[in-house]
């Protein structure tokens, strides 16, 4: 099969065609020409104003609920929802029914997700059973492919487990990604604790819950030297831990999430269980310090945390609605829409260069013999988010009704695409 993009904007800054309009003609996988004018009778052309083509996008952080909750999502069907929000690759957590924590189950991830413009890399888990007791088998799953070590959802509680974790990847250079989270003291909470949690009733999480285990393990990071990866931070002291970490030379990195750039714990007012994810949702000055790291390059990539959730989990109260949000759809809308000040290059860089440098990635690359890899799209296209646009088997998102600016217009990774 033959793809011709035509007269797309460039946004690819390794590449010396970065800003230019080029036509660019794939067959069967690989780059055939790039130039202008180009032609191909049996092409399949891509065109239209305001086409910007870049390197396939990166999600470090996602749920595909396969095995165990297919109903909610399968990888087939998580496949489809990351093309269509332009991701090439996704980094799928290992909370999954059996857990993700030996060498056959990351097998299967591999096996089962053949045949998809989407590469989808699964995440170890840090101990057997995601129980945080005791260590899994990451070094035999490091061989069968996992990209990287977390207990995903259910972060390390114990300091001692994670100290090991620590210590062991250092031997092939692993890393260990955390959601932090303190259980011990925002187990029962149901929202960010604040002047809106009081108002209306409702349990609150603490940001301290979330700041004192990033600093423990930052803590653990140096003592050991190991890699650590702090996904999901949302508060204000979050980030001036993880700028001062890296300002001490400690090798942390970190993402945040859409959601948590573009919403705050306000928004619950009238209890969407849509906007029940954890960490939870917090103030505007949160939010600001977020945009601020963002824009300094302080946050190192995006994190969907694309968690599905069937219509029971969340059609019930508030209390009794399960955590979560599908992201990956809407992830670009958002982002473009909420960090309007963001130059195109640097989204791009946080969506595809940077994590592919952080998790040893290929960088793909622009050029003639090259396999194909890049995501299309219109990054000024404002558009009402609905379900016709969501591929997930799950329809929990907030986003629903909601103008974005900037739609994705497919992918192509090798021979395969979703145009």
């Amino acid at each position: 099969m033959q793809i011709l993009v035509k007269q797309a904007t460039i946004i690819w800054p390794a590449s010396s065609l970065h800003g230019l309009q080029q036509d660019i003609l794939i067959d069967q996988g690989t780059i055939a020409a790039i130039g202008q004018g180009l032609s191909a009778p049996n092409a399949r052309v891509i065109a239209g104003a305001g086409l910007h083509v870049s390197p396939g996008w990166v999600d470090v952080f996602a749920h595909f609920s396969d095995p165990g909750e297919e109903h909610k999502e399968d990888l087939q069907s998580g496949m489809r929802a990351a093309a269509k929000g332009g991701f090439t690759t996704v980094m799928i957590v290992p909370n999954t029914q059996p857990a993700l924590y030996t060498k056959p189950q990351i097998e299967y991830i591999h096996s089962r997700s053949r045949g998809s413009a989407v590469q989808v890399l699964p995440i170890g888990a840090v101990s057997k059973n995601l129980e945080g007791t005791a260590l899994a088998e990451m070094y035999e799953m490091q061989h069968a492919g996992a990209i990287a070590f977390s207990d995903g959802l259910k972060p390390i509680q114990s300091s001692g487990i994670l100290l090991k974790a620590l210590q062991y990847v250092k031997a092939f250079n692993g890393i260990v990604i955390q959601l932090p989270d303190d259980k011990n003291i925002s187990a029962h909470g149901l929202m960010h604790e604040g002047i809106f949690s009081t108002r209306l009733g409702m349990p609150g999480k603490p940001a301290i819950a979330e700041e004192l285990m990033v600093q423990r393990d930052i803590d653990l990071a140096k003592y050991t030297g190991s890699r650590l990866h702090l996904t999901g931070i949302s508060t204000r002291k979050s980030v001036e831990l993880v700028a001062a970490a890296k300002a001490d030379g400690i090798q942390v990195t970190c993402s945040v999430t859409p959601y948590h750039l573009s919403l705050t714990d306000g928004a619950l007012w009238e209890y969407n269980t849509n906007l029940k994810v954890n960490p939870p949702l917090r103030t505007q000055d949160d939010v600001d310090a977020l945009r601020e790291a963002v824009q300094a390059g302080l946050i190192d990539c995006f994190a969907t945390h694309h968690l599905p959730q069937d219509w029971d989990a969340k059609e019930v109260e508030f209390e009794y609605a399960k955590n979560g949000m599908i992201g990956l759809e809407s992830a670009f809308g958002v982002l473009r829409k909420h960090l309007p000040a963001l130059p195109l290059e640097q989204l791009v860089a946080m969506l595809a260069t940077q994590p592919r440098q952080l998790f040893g990635l290929e960088a793909p690359r622009l050029e003639t013999g090259a396999i194909a890899n890049l995501t299309v799209f219109d990054p000024e296209t404002e558009w009402t988010f609905t379900e016709q646009d969501i591929a997930s088997r799950s329809k929990n998102s907030a986003y629903l009704g909601t103008v974005l600016k900037g739609k994705v217009l497919g992918v192509i990774n090798g021979s395969l695409s979703n145009f």
